[in-house]
């Protein structure tokens, strides 16, 4: 039997600590059966015979900039079959200049709202609120997060932007607060899935650092997460 063929491609803004991050789950992917490849540059996308044989995409890029070539590349295999995964900003808030990248994920970072003004200190934790990770009625359902119940977080709340391509699994919901511009509660997806052609799109907001990613139940979804992206036999 031929193994499956994970690509895990990383990078851009070292806030999210791209290689610690990823790190966590290449022993996980192996004892899944894959064979790992990590590649530090997105350009890889370009190559149409790696991306043909590849079957899940691990993306862990935040911002950063992507060529024509190696965005097509990435649209044209998932379009073929190759699943895509990822969590935060190195998916949701990769290549903001793109917008084919945009459409073929779903959703795009918008803001992760801040502490009050008089608690904020300077550093990343001014951005990071309690709150709660609510599994919809489809994900209560769905194989990626089935028997996880609601959870709580205190770390960045991600707002993103979206359309309804997206099979939405849990939401976060923004509270209002008398130093934010907003005058009314605002929920945002926090997981969903996506299909592209034949392929599969996977995407979870919680992650901001390893300590997000080590959570049981953030961990949990991802995991699953990959694995549900991963190219199917129909594809």
């Amino acid at each position: 039997m031929t193994a499956r063929r994970a690509l895990v491609v990383r990078g851009g803004w070292e806030g999210h600590h791209p290689v610690e991050a990823t790190e966590l789950f290449l022993p996980f992917l192996s004892e899944q059966g894959f064979e790992v490849r990590v590649e530090e540059s997105n350009e890889i996308y370009a190559d149409a015979d790696e991306m043909t044989r590849t079957d899940l995409v691990v993306q862990c890029v935040t911002m950063s900039e992507i060529s024509r070539e190696a965005v097509m590349g990435l649209r044209a295999a998932v379009e073929g079959g190759t699943g895509l995964a990822g969590w935060h900003g190195g998916i949701a808030d990769s290549y903001r200049a793109n917008s084919d990248y945009l459409q073929l994920v779903g959703g795009q970072f918008a803001t992760h709202p801040a502490k009050h003004p008089d608690a904020r200190e300077g550093g990343p934790a001014d951005n990071y609120l309690p709150h709660t990770i609510d599994i919809t009625e489809l994900g209560r359902a769905h194989e990626i997060t089935a028997g996880i119940d609601d959870f709580a977080l205190d770390t960045e709340q991600y707002w993103v932007l979206a359309d309804d391509l997206n099979d939405v699994l849990a939401t976060t919901t923004h509270p209002t607060q008398p130093y934010h511009p907003w005058h009314r509660p605002i929920t945002s997806p926090a997981v969903w899935t996506r299909q592209w052609g034949r392929g599969r799109v996977f995407v979870a907001t919680p992650g901001h650092e390893p300590d997000v990613l080590r959570n049981e139940n953030v961990r949990t979804i991802i995991e699953r997460g990959m694995l549900w992206a991963s190219r199917t036999e129909s594809a």
